[in-house]
């Protein structure tokens, strides 16, 4: 492979209009594509298989008048007064004339009016989905007693689900990605050819992206999660293969040889540690969720163009820059032995050899400590997010708590339970059933009439459950719903609406979890085995990637559910994670985990192929390659860490959740517990049965085939051809 990728580095070295033509080519192509074919995202989170899905498909075939989206518009009377029917009954006709609603109901004919006589609530019925109601329907929902005068008026409902905007908060991240840039390496041309670089394989992928909305269905997040993760991959790719490249210019090669090595060298790491990222996330597709599925697929996209930049625009950047971009006083001939100098003294190598001294107490504090911090998780609780989380001030939020205060939290998260019947008279006995033996069951506050189809065949029954959408007592009175009219005769009775799909999304989300980890940690084992041609490194490497993820989870339930320090991240509420952030988490931070495993550990095994012992080898690793992922690691904490500044509640766990585990990992795990066992089992390290050597193929990661190459033709004089 690093053969192959040194002849890359150097066609694109060569070849550098060409290759940079290419690229800006395709990026306007791309561009233009997503600007004529872009489509809306959706929210909408279907769950194959599941009771709660199957009842909203039968809902659109028997009842379609009521399968669409619904919206419930609050009413409020000043404190003290009572509403006036004649003062809501504007609001309701004002509700119901709006293009692709079927129906707006009055509370005082329905019995939405609550005790004191105070609030109401205004159900809407539209005739499609939430994704598919225009933007102007929205708006005239929204509008909807924008005119009455002394009333408060909140719109809430499945309707007001909007798409997650990418805004400026984003671009703090880059700032600061910029600024650590520029302090390792020292030039305004390296950090702003990297951060170039980067940006441009993100607007590819993003392009690319926005493309194929109009034909395939994103959900709102995906993009966001896309760019989340090419911006801090893409950083990260192009810093170590210029850093590589740095280093070999330092060591006296001619600009053009030393982007070869650096692209066969560092790219063959960059090459894995982009694979292991896509391998993890297109790996969610077998967990069988549609969303979650094109949110992978989405991401791994982006990371594997923003791979693809790394390897071939990079070199054409660098051979744009020349020895430029090294700092001014090194670029100096008579500098090049304070460089070598420099980097043996360097952080990395005294950090090295303290870690050797010190390996046993770092071991034991640090597993100590971080299976403390995972100890919250084990109160870990998933459920899709409702208003109730939204950001204080929007307007989801604000009806969810003018609801909650006027009728209580169980308005707000609504079941409803589909009745099959062969015909009328089965329907609505079965319906009567299923309604007393609903009103019986614990967490249900009330349960409305039946409501049939023109054909008598199917019927609708309205629950409102006595705790939130999120709280365990509605949850459990799911399960117990379902188990007492499981044996009604006559009908099929299935439980649905949105309340109920959260559950069974995370259910199965909970279900595929340990699945999903097995299949990571064991991929992770044969991948770094072929690397390392070792069995130890791999095994340590995934006992450290468990113990990153157990303190990531445990620290996210502390603060997004327990609601310890939430202030300090803006979580207005605490609730239970959004269902899918566990099963991303582990997907995304397996690869990253991989990144940083790779480029310290391949150097180690570098330097013990080259004949260095042990200790010296793993001194040499963390020597060169500690400042590169320090600085790897804050780029990547930064652009995650931009994110935890929007106001969306996914969007920003996903951030928090992301950063901190890349703290953790890049830090603790690596940068101190992988080098303390290093030192600790020595030679044993790289100890590989026989047998198992002679079937793995050799991936040559760190370069020796290609070193041996390029030795034996220098010494012939015939240089590797491109």
């Amino acid at each position: 492979m690093a053969t192959l990728l040194y002849r890359i580095g150097r066609f694109s070295f060569r070849r550098r209009g060409r290759i940079a033509a290419v690229w800006l080519l395709l990026l306007v192509l791309l561009g233009v594509g997503a600007a004529t074919l872009m489509g809306p995202t959706s929210d909408k989170f279907s769950m194959p298989g599941t009771e709660s899905q199957q009842a909203m498909d039968d809902l659109g075939r028997q009842f379609p008048q009521a399968g669409g989206a619904t919206g419930t518009i609050v009413v409020a009377a000043p404190e003290g007064e009572q509403l006036d029917p004649a003062a809501v009954a504007p609001l309701v006709k004002e509700a119901s004339e709006i293009d692709g609603v079927t129906g707006a109901v009055d509370p005082f004919q329905a019995g939405s009016v609550s005790q004191d006589g105070r609030y109401a609530l205004v159900q809407v019925q539209f005739d499609k989905g939430a994704d598919e109601v225009s933007d102007e329907a929205k708006s005239a929902y929204e509008a909807v007693g924008a005119d009455a005068e002394g009333l408060r008026v909140e719109h809430g409902g499945e309707v007001m689900g909007g798409e997650v905007e990418i805004g400026s908060t984003e671009a703090l991240g880059v700032l600061v990605a910029a600024v650590v840039l520029v302090i390792t390496f020292g030039s305004l041309v390296a950090a702003g050819m990297t951060l170039l670089n980067a940006l441009i394989g993100v607007a590819v992928g993003m392009a690319g992206l926005y493309s194929l909305t109009g034909v395939v269905e994103l959900s709102s997040t995906a993009p966001i999660l896309a760019l989340m993760l090419g911006l801090a991959v893409g950083i990260d790719y192009s810093l170590f293969i210029t850093s590589r490249y740095r280093q070999y210019l330092a060591e006296g090669l001619e600009p053009e040889e030393a982007a070869g090595r650096a692209t066969g060298t560092a790219g063959s790491a960059v090459v894995f540690a982009g694979a292991t990222v896509v391998i993890a996330l297109a790996g969610l597709s077998v967990v069988g969720i549609p969303f979650l599925s094109v949110m992978g697929l989405a991401a791994a996209g982006t990371v594997a163009i923003a791979v693809l930049v790394a390897l071939t625009l990079l070199p054409a950047f660098l051979s744009f820059a020349g020895k430029k971009i090294l700092p001014r006083k090194q670029r100096r001939a008579d500098s090049d032995a304070a460089e070598d100098g420099a980097a043996t003294e360097g952080f990395g190598f005294t950090w090295g050899r303290l870690v050797t001294k010190l390996r046993i107490p770092l071991l034991v504090v640090g597993i100590v400590g971080l299976g403390a911090l995972a100890l919250p998780a084990q109160d870990m609780r998933l459920a899709l997010p409702d208003a109730g989380t939204a950001a204080e001030g929007s307007p989801a939020r604000e009806a969810y708590d003018l609801t909650s205060e006027g009728f209580g939290e169980g308005f707000n998260g609504r079941l409803v339970a589909v009745v099959n019947g062969q015909d009328a008279q089965s329907t609505g006995a079965a319906a009567q059933e299923a309604t007393a033996l609903i009103k019986e069951t614990d967490g249900v506050l009330t349960v409305a009439p039946p409501q049939l189809n023109e054909q008598g065949t199917t019927a609708l029954l309205t629950i409102i459950p006595e705790a939130g959408p999120t709280a365990a007592a509605t949850e459990n009175a799911v399960h117990d719903i379902r188990d007492r009219v499981a044996d009604v005769e006559g009908a099929d009775i299935a439980l649905t609406g949105a309340t109920a799909m959260g559950i069974d999304v995370s259910e199965k989300l909970s279900d595929a979890l340990p699945v999903y980890l097995l299949l990571v940690v064991g991929l992770s084992i044969l991948l770094l085995m072929l690397v390392f041609r070792s069995f130890l490194v791999p095994l340590k490497a995934a006992l450290g990637f468990l113990l990153t993820v157990g303190a990531t989870f445990g620290i996210t339930v502390a603060i997004f559910q327990e609601g310890h320090l939430a202030g300090l991240v803006g979580v207005d509420t605490p609730g239970p994670l959004v269902s899918f952030l566990p099963i991303l988490l582990i997907g995304i931070l397996f690869g990253l985990a991989m990144d940083y495993e790779v480029f310290l550990v391949s150097r180690m095994r570098e330097d013990f192929v080259h004949g260095a012992d042990p200790q010296a080898a793993m001194v040499s690793g963390m020597g060169h390659n500690a400042r590169v992922v320090t600085a790897a690691a804050l780029i990547m904490t930064s652009v995650f860490g931009g994110f935890v500044l929007m106001d969306d509640p996914i969007i920003k766990s996903i951030g928090f959740a992301l950063a901190v585990g890349v703290v953790i990992d890049a830090f603790v795990v690596r940068m101190a517990l992988v080098p303390a066992v290093m030192s600790l089992v020595g030679r044993a390290a790289w100890w590989l049965p026989k047998p198992v050597d002679k079937v793995l193929p050799d991936l040559d990661i760190e370069g020796e085939k290609l070193n041996r190459q390029l030795a034996g033709e220098k010494h012939s004089e015939n240089p590797v051809s491109v």
